[in-house]
């Protein structure tokens, strides 16, 4: 009896787990190019941008996100309504017109509202850590928590090499061929300035 419910547990499992339509995997292969684009146009990390959007959508699969595109749980200045099971759902959450649109504006909330923009005056792309604290502390999200899960989530997902954009890697320039040199060319380091 005891396998019987335990094998049954387990195939619910399974399939609650497949009927989500994103996967963690899934989620950043889809969006990691929009984080990068929004972290070259404003500063913001590209792993905050992608660690904050898969926690306030659950990757994508909350009910916000799949009826109102709000991928990062922004409440909106009007009612937004949307029908699940049928039933009219009234929502406090603002509503986009596309994903990439609530992508911009979480990095617009971030670079322009007062309550935020000094981090992008004091941070670098590079300091998720210090961008997780900083948002939180400026009233983000009130769960004292919420700092440590989006951290936890560009950690265990390696977020932050995303922020290592191959412009910030030196180059390796080819010269033209010496002469003089029998060992042929010789790779010099590109000056980034």
């Amino acid at each position: 009896m005891k396998k019987i419910l335990l094998i049954t547990a387990l195939l619910i499992s399974t399939l609650a787990a497949s009927a989500q339509k994103n996967t963690s995997l899934s989620y950043i292969d889809k969006f990691k190019a929009d984080a990068i684009r929004i972290m070259q146009e404003t500063g913001v990390p590209a792993s905050i941008v992608l660690g904050v959007a898969m926690h306030e959508s659950a990757c994508g699969n909350s009910a916000i996100a799949q009826n109102l595109n709000n991928q990062f749980g922004v409440k909106g200045g009007s009612t937004s309504v949307y029908y699940k099971h049928k039933k009219k759902v009234r929502s406090s959450y603002k509503q986009y017109s596309s994903i990439t649109e609530s992508f911009e504006d979480f990095a617009r909330i971030m670079t322009e509202r007062k309550q935020f923009s000094h981090l992008a005056d004091q941070l670098t792309q590079y300091d998720y850590v210090a961008w997780a604290k900083g948002i939180q502390r400026s009233g983000y999200a009130s769960s004292r928590k919420w700092a440590s899960q989006v951290l936890g989530l560009i950690n265990k997902y390696k977020l932050y090499d995303l922020d290592q954009t191959p412009a910030d890697e030196p180059k390796l320039l080819q010269p033209a061929p010496d002469p003089t040199d029998p060992t042929g060319i010789q790779p010099k380091m590109a000056s980034n300035q």
